[in-house]
């Protein structure tokens, strides 16, 4: 093989396998049916070409039963799947049903190319596979012009894959083909991997989002994606109140941004939103599972841990939180769809946070309303962390190398 395509090829691979890497990662933590879909868009393809391209057979007859084979096991198990990404199955009884018919209309191509030679069976399921394919961008391309927001990636995919698939064909006839002709299929076929994986990873932020709204209803916040301010209350209650009769320790940590209000006021209300939004998924990605959170006010956040490692170590998460979300962010003035990724302004978190470690026989709203005032003190310290201490009796700012505060 030509080395430049050879190149073509292995970024194909390469392709194929990070994609791989990535649906192993969610099937394990995230939605294991969209991870799924993910692995198998990514396997399939790849083993498709790796049999076109003759590196699993010889050749001759026995290579055209091979690609024949493999044409119509790709068609049998990637059609069920694209039909299921674009949201028209709704049940698994459907989707079965689907890939039943999917497999029957296979072993009948194939039953039937068993009567034929082998290039002519090779031609039959190749123009089977090509028939199909057609059918589905029709298919994707009337869902996209009724508003499916998946139809548009996967219309591009499909055209992608046709292009692929006529490239690939050619080849199967023409062993000598030029480097350009591999080109063309090796890069058809990155295209076709990634418009699948996009649209794999807007069907799984869909579904993780329904799930998030259906768990918590009316108290799912949908700006930070956390819980509302009642569910927080809710939270609160549930943490403090208890049946066991001794006290147990509990870390209550208060994140408020200082300046969220002017931002507001001087780009809009689309632009403090925003800088919510950035506020919030930075805050979920550098807290522990362990640590339940939620909003505190149009302005802040409420962290409640009942974890003995992580009170111990509430100092360190509140550095932590402070170096996150005090990173500048490019914030978007404008609430057309099509402006929101360019940003427009700087803009840089005021954060002040408030640690306090207590115990459940605190009352509930004292314990907030003492770690929402540090927090809000903390804006005027140069660390922007406080700390109740119980030596001097007043708010206080926590020095660098303190060691975490003890319930009082």
């Amino acid at each position: 093989m030509d080395p430049i395509a050879a190149g073509f090829w292995g970024a194909f691979f390469g392709t194929a396998a990070l994609m791989l890497g990535v649906a192993l990662t969610a099937f394990i933590r995230f939605r294991r049916s969209v991870a799924l879909l993910a692995g198998l868009a990514a396997v399939v393809p790849a083993a498709f070409v790796a049999a076109y391209l003759g590196w699993l057979t010889a050749g001759g007859d026995v290579q055209a039963r091979v690609l024949a084979h493999a044409s119509m096991a790709a068609t049998a198990i990637l059609s069920p799947l694209l039909v299921s990404l674009l949201g028209l199955v709704r049940t698994r009884v459907a989707f079965r049903r689907i890939g039943w018919g999917y497999a029957g209309l296979g072993l009948t191509v194939l039953a039937a190319g068993w009567t034929l030679q082998a290039q002519e069976a090779l031609a039959a399921s190749w123009a089977f596979m090509c028939a199909n394919s057609l059918v589905l961008l029709v298919v994707a391309w009337r869902s996209a012009g009724a508003g499916n927001r998946l139809g548009r990636a996967t219309v591009s995919g499909m055209g992608l894959l046709l292009a692929g698939l006529a490239a690939l064909s050619w080849m199967a006839w023409h062993r000598e083909a030029p480097w350009t002709a591999h080109a063309l299929a090796a890069g058809a076929g990155m295209g076709y991997l990634m418009m699948m994986a996009a649209a794999a990873w807007s069907r799984f932020s869909y579904l993780l989002e329904l799930s998030e709204v259906m768990a918590h209803g009316p108290s799912y916040d949908p700006v930070t994606r956390m819980r509302s301010h009642s569910e927080t209350g809710q939270l609160v209650g549930d943490i403090f109140f208890h049946r066991e009769a001794e006290a147990r320790p509990v870390g209550v940590l208060a994140v408020c941004v200082g300046n969220l209000y002017a931002l507001e006021n001087l780009h809009g209300r689309a632009a403090f939103n925003h800088a919510l939004f950035i506020c919030a998924g930075r805050l979920r990605r550098c807290v522990p599972d362990t640590i339940e959170m939620g909003r505190l006010g149009d302005d802040g956040f409420l962290l409640l841990t009942r974890s003995m490692e992580d009170l111990r170590a509430l100092d360190q998460l509140a550095r932590q939180i402070r170096d996150k979300l005090a990173r500048p962010v490019s914030l978007s003035t404008s609430r057309e769809p099509g402006r929101m990724e360019a940003g427009a302004t700087t803009w840089i978190a005021d954060v002040g946070i408030g640690v306090l470690p207590t115990t459940t026989k605190a009352r509930p709203a004292h314990a907030v309303a003492t770690a929402r005032a540090m927090a809000r003190t903390a804006w005027t310290y140069p660390a922007r962390i406080a700390f109740f201490d119980a030596q001097r009796g007043q708010i206080a700012e926590l020095p660098q190398d303190a060691p975490a505060p003890q319930p009082a």
